[in-house]
């Protein structure tokens, strides 16, 4: 049985932290929240955590990146100071412009390999993890399909060299 204060243990059993990203809105007021937390795992090296889920907001981190944090006492909580090494793994979001495009995008991410989450309160968003072994070469015309008909509007957060090195046009 757990307990509300027992911190998750992850796969690898490691010790799960939150760690909070401050954001910085531009002018149009996106994005719409000024801190995110994601859950990350501790390593062996001092203040590094894996980054253990896909970021809605935070720019240039996905899944399995390892990243530096510092304590922030007045805060008590774990801050993002530097990002460390790229896992290989890549951050698309999504947005859905048009009610019935879901579905198709859905079984495309699947049949890719990739893994998303959605959140309360931004229904229309999805953060994508594409994986290190999924070909980004192949999905990526394939959204861009799905952009030029309005059906889907992308943000390319985090593309890992492994995947720019799958694209004719780097973005």
């Amino acid at each position: 049985m757990s307990h509300p204060s027992e911190r998750p243990v992850s796969a690898s059993g490691a010790k799960m932290f939150k760690v909070a990203f401050d954001l910085n809105r531009d002018d149009s007021g996106w994005p719409p929240v000024s801190v995110e937390r994601l859950w990350g795992e501790k390593t062996d090296v001092r203040f590094e955590i894996r980054v253990a889920n896909t970021p809605f907001f935070v720019p240039g981190i996905a899944f399995g990146d390892l990243i530096r944090v510092r304590a922030d006492h007045e805060r008590r909580e774990l801050v993002y100071e530097s990002f460390t090494a790229e896992s290989g793994h890549s951050t698309v979001r999504i947005v859905f412009m048009r009610d019935g495009a879901r579905q198709s995008v859905e079984r495309k991410l699947q049949e890719a390999g990739c893994s998303w989450e959605t959140t309360d309160g931004f229904e229309n968003l999805m953060a994508v993890d594409v994986p290190p072994e999924a070909d980004y070469g192949d999905l990526r015309p394939w959204l861009r399909e799905r952009v030029a008909s309005g059906d889907i509007e992308i943000q390319e957060s985090a593309i890992s060299g492994r995947h720019r090195a799958q694209l004719d046009e780097v973005p």
